[in-house]
């Protein structure tokens, strides 16, 4: 059934609201703030539970920043035993699941927010943490750089020397014969070189690879496709190939500790951020969301968005333990 047209869409309204909280909490709120908020809540009751929801999530970030940040500190813990079921099950309810005995379970495989790695990553054969980088010599003429939270299993077989991209980027420099080339698997398709150096990246089902050099065949189902120099395929879920040109700069500035962005809407910039910062940026306004955003960061440098945000955009900004940032 269609909602009525005038019926407020609820996910804008939690944003509204949050940005009230950050608005409260990041001065001393007047006698007239405290009455506009009045008055926002008022409006229906759609307002009024959006309110609620977002106390909610306001507690609730503050105990997932408490967490991150005893993690932290455990640095003699094994990753499966700093996350107690406990903690596993709150950060759960925290993007607004019901806590329940699987809550755990579901949490190891599929991580809320990437507050920590899958069962999956950890069972990777290599993988790095946030900010970490790392040069994995996989075979003589196969040398593999991977990028920030990324990891891969390496699965080589008879005809051809095999690796998973289980998630993250990675930087491929391949040198083998026509009989043995390199296969890369990432979400259900094959990408293959023999002569080449390529970047491949597999994020939330999203792949992108960049040809740098040489040529690299990308196979997804029934479809091949072949890119040269500086040419982009990127495809998802809906198996929709899309070919374009790179500039290989921007492509291959993370090997090089930065992060560059043009034209780019902020949360676009905030979740890439979110891969090498420890913590969680969160933008709790969908306006603030899509303010475009031109720059090149450094990656052990990365607190200074939240400043840029702050004084280009006239966000507000809520700091919590571990390295949660709330902007509005």
């Amino acid at each position: 059934m269609n909602e009525p047209a005038d019926t407020p869409e609820p996910r804008p309204l939690l944003d509204e609201a949050l940005g009230w909280i950050v608005r409260l909490k990041t001065g001393e709120p007047t006698a007239a703030d405290l009455e506009a908020l009045q008055r926002w809540r008022a409006q229906s009751p759609l307002h009024e539970e959006a309110f609620r929801d977002a106390a909610r999530v306001w507690r609730l970030i503050g105990v997932a920043g408490r967490e991150l940040a005893d993690e932290t500190s455990e640095k003699n813990a094994s990753p499966l035993q700093a996350m107690p079921l406990r903690s596993a099950m709150t950060r759960r309810a925290f993007v607004g699941g019901a806590v329940a005995a699987s809550v755990a379970v579901v949490a190891l495989l599929r991580p809320p927010l990437d507050l920590w790695p899958s069962l999956k990553e950890f069972s990777a054969d290599y993988r790095t943490g946030k900010g970490e980088r790392r040069v994995v010599a996989v075979a003589p003429e196969v040398s593999v750089e991977l990028n920030t939270q990324t990891s891969i299993a390496v699965k080589p077989t008879q005809a051809a020397l095999q690796i998973e991209l289980i998630s993250g980027q990675t930087a491929v420099s391949v040198d083998l014969p026509q009989t043995r080339p390199l296969v890369v698997l990432a979400a259900g398709s094959k990408i293959t070189a023999n002569e080449a150096r390529f970047d491949a990246r597999c994020i939330g089902g999203i792949v992108s690879v960049s040809c740098l050099e040489g040529a690299v065949s990308v196979e997804q189902d029934a479809f091949v496709l072949r890119i040269g120099k500086d040419e982009q395929v990127s495809y998802g879920a809906d198996g929709i190939m899309r070919s374009s040109r790179i500039d290989p700069r921007r492509v291959t500035a993370w090997q090089e500790g930065l992060l560059i962005f043009h034209d780019a809407p902020l949360a676009e910039v905030v979740e890439e951020v979110n891969r090498y910062r420890p913590g969680k940026i969160i933008i709790a306004t969908t306006d603030l969301s899509r303010r475009i955003v031109d720059g090149v960061f450094r990656v052990d440098r990365l607190d200074v968005l939240v400043e840029q945000v702050k004084r280009l955009f006239g966000a507000r900004a809520i700091t919590l333990p571990g390295g949660v940032v709330l902007l509005g």
